[in-house]
């Protein structure tokens, strides 16, 4: 049974994509796995794509033991030689490389950090007591109706806090542009753009079909649990996402050389 799961595994793998998506979203969860006689954390990457039709579709997932720019550039490079000529938007987390990558094999894509990683990373430079003060003064930025009036909110938010933590500042200019890329758009694609809520709900899912398994002896019994679990939780994907023909319309005047229907 599990070889059969395992030929299952690499067909839908390599199965051919798309050519174009209007927004994949990238993130990873974390397994213990056994290897060397120790039992060490190893990460399950996973794309998930919003097809021209609206429905959700999920692309690959791929096992890693490092976020590096080459690794994220081996993933596109596979979505790329499975199809996908163009991706209009990408929402991803702050890892390491990702944006690079992201650049040089999708140059025109949209890149989108995902606001609530961002939010949990300023706030690791936050003593406790300040917290609430802090992410309520921080909410403003992503609250903004423009780029303007958030850049605005960034300066307030360092002329208060940025004499005690200047690192959590820090982490938003330095991003400015991947993090404010969603206020380019209208509402209803901002808020399926600025955060991987999308991809964590399927995280969540994967939890939950594979929460009794403590450890994994092998990276080939993590990726078989992990594509079981896939196959289980997308099997209610058969609709396009909520307002998908006012969504729809949006990317065909944003994108319209690119997105042909």
């Amino acid at each position: 049974i599990t070889e059969r799961i395992a030929q299952d595994v690499t067909i839908w793998q390599n199965r051919p994509l798309e050519s174009v998506y209007c927004i994949v979203w990238m993130d990873g969860i974390v397994f213990k796995v056994r290897e060397n006689s120790k039992v060490i954390d190893k990460t399950i990457y996973l794309a998930i794509g919003l097809r021209t039709d609206g429905k959700k579709e999920v692309l690959g997932l791929w096992l890693g033991t490092n976020e590096s720019a080459s690794f994220w550039l081996s993933v596109l490079t596979d979505l790329k030689a499975r199809g996908v000529e163009d991706i209009l938007i990408t929402a991803t987390d702050n890892q390491k490389g990702f944006t690079e990558a992201i650049q040089s094999v999708f140059p025109l894509s949209t890149k989108q950090i995902c606001i609530v990683h961002q939010i949990r990373n300023a706030c690791r430079f936050v003593v406790w007591k300040d917290r609430k003060a802090f992410t309520t003064d921080m909410k403003r930025i992503y609250t903004a109706p423009n780029r303007d009036a958030a850049k605005l909110a960034l300066d307030q938010l360092e002329a208060s806090w940025g004499p005690k933590y200047s690192y959590a500042i820090k982490s938003w200019r330095e991003n400015w542009e991947e993090l404010t890329a969603f206020l380019d758009f209208p509402l209803e694609i901002r808020k399926i753009i600025y955060t991987t809520n999308i991809i964590e709900n399927l995280n969540g899912k994967i939890r939950k079909y594979t929460k009794n398994k403590m450890s994994y002896p092998t990276d080939e019994a993590v990726i078989k649990s992990v594509y079981l679990a896939i196959m289980e939780a997308t099997k209610k994907w058969t609709m396009p996402i909520r307002d998908w023909g006012i969504i729809l319309n949006q990317f065909m005047i944003i994108f319209d050389n690119r997105l042909k229907i």
